[in-house]
């Protein structure tokens, strides 16, 4: 009896040591959080509102983390796995717009708007520059021919306006 014993407590201490750990979902231990992060952060979720997937705390987002997961450790790559989401949940879901088609304006419009606009200021600055010029000279001209005798500024002012308005016609 104490044979069969000592036997049976043999086997329970060789099939505790013989246990190995079980996983749910098999090989997904090995990939880390930042390598589902380093894609998920270049996916906005799609039930929040620019949220990006890496942040979000819904557990749709959770759930997707998780599928991330899953597609790395079944060995897809980063563009398959972006292109899942796309597929599955329209373009909206990229943190950046392809480069194709219509969306090629996001890419150009903005910058051309800029240059637009520099080149706009640069003219306007550039007239101010040339009107105070003027007006300065026509001062300069005007304190140089008076003859020591007071004049009006309303003269002036009307001789000014006058000499503008033959050089705008």
């Amino acid at each position: 009896m104490k044979k069969i014993n000592i036997l049976i407590l043999l086997i329970i201490v060789i099939s505790l040591f013989s246990v190995g750990t079980v996983a749910a979902q098999g090989g997904t231990d090995d990939i880390s959080d930042d390598e589902v992060n380093a894609i998920a952060k270049q996916l906005f979720c799609p039930v929040c509102e620019n949220t990006p997937l890496d942040v979000c705390e819904t557990q749709a987002c959770k759930q997707w983390r998780e599928l991330i997961r899953l597609k790395l450790s079944e060995g897809w790559t980063e563009p398959e796995i972006k292109q899942y989401f796309v597929d599955n949940y329209g373009a909206r879901v990229l943190s950046e717009p392809p480069a194709e088609g219509f969306s090629l304006l996001v890419y150009f419009v903005p910058p051309a708007i800029i240059l637009v606009g520099i080149v706009v200021l640069f003219r306007a600055f550039k007239q101010w520059k040339d009107d105070d010029d003027e007006i300065n000279a026509l001062e300069a001209e005007a304190s140089s021919t008076s003859t020591g005798e007071a004049t009006n500024p309303d003269e002036d002012y009307l001789a000014r306006f006058e000499e503008e308005m033959r050089k705008q016609d």
